[in-house]
């Protein structure tokens, strides 16, 4: 379905997995040797603990990044958009209290972040050759500079 909506919309999406920490680069390397024009950083343990070599990699390469959790753009990525890690372990805590009260985990509703962010990295930006739109960095909560 991924591949049908980006494909409608004139987009190639190639997909990169990784299971590794040593796969993270190779893969990197092989998105943009497949002539990756950009690359979007999902959130997931493993590529959130590479973060600083995909931050490294992906500037070296001059490959725009995109991540999911807006700290990583204060860190170095490029731009990020999603929910702040903090109002994440939030909802965390907020459901383990219940369950530590006594709650039946199964009884707890599903809960979500409702607020999320957009960082832009104009620092990152200038070292890889992109200028963002006035409009862009005019929506962005955050913008790095």
């Amino acid at each position: 379905m991924l591949l049908d909506g980006a494909h409608a919309r004139g987009v190639e999406l190639s997909i990169h997995r990784v299971e590794r920490n040593e796969d993270v680069v190779p893969a990197i390397d092989a998105a943009k040797a497949a002539g990756a024009a950009g690359l979007n950083v999902l959130a997931s343990p493993l590529l959130h603990g590479n973060r600083g070599a995909i931050i490294t990699r992906t500037t070296e390469l001059r490959l725009p990044a995109i991540y999911q959790w807006p700290d990583t753009a204060k860190e170095g990525g490029l731009l990020a958009y999603g929910p702040r890690f903090a109002d994440v372990f939030r909802l965390l805590a907020r459901q383990l209290t219940k369950i530590l009260r006594g709650d039946n985990p199964a009884d707890l509703p599903v809960e979500q972040p409702t607020k999320f962010e957009l960082v832009v990295n104009e620092i990152t930006a200038k070292s890889i050759g992109i200028d963002f739109a006035a409009t862009l960095l005019a929506r962005a909560d955050e913008v790095v500079e």
